[in-house]
């Protein structure tokens, strides 16, 4: 079973946003879920810092074994950071989904804007949790 924690918003294409200390950004990576749907990954492609993205908007991309994904940016903001651990250590996205392998901090053009993302127990439904 997939780990879901609670407190953070999940996507319907399996990202979730984790709150930082900064209201207006977000930490933004795939699900536990997502990585073992994925199996191992061996490649992400992550975008600049400083660059923006719309709602929905792809991001990036993650390259496992057997399939490539488009990353969605679960909101519309500019990208402060990004995780340089990545670039050498894919993997972390396997073992570590929701702390060492997050991909992006987002600052949120609206920090209001959560419209259409999941709670821990709505994604748990969607995914059958």
């Amino acid at each position: 079973m997939s780990e879901i924690p609670q407190g953070l918003l999940y996507t319907e294409d399996h990202e979730f946003l984790k709150p930082t200390d900064d209201p207006s950004v977000v930490t933004v990576g795939i699900t536990d879920y997502a990585q073992g749907e994925l199996g191992d990954i061996v490649f992400v492609e992550l975008p600049k810092v400083g660059a923006s993205f719309g709602k929905h908007d792809v991001f990036g991309t993650i390259e496992a074994v057997k399939a490539v994904s488009e990353l969605f940016c679960p909101a519309a903001g500019e990208i402060v950071e990004v995780n340089g651990r990545l670039d050498g250590e894919p993997a972390l996205v396997n073992s570590s989904p929701y702390a060492d392998g997050w991909m992006i901090k987002l600052r949120l053009a609206n920090p209001n804007d959560k419209s259409g993302l999941l709670s821990a127990d709505e994604y748990g439904k969607k995914i059958g949790g």
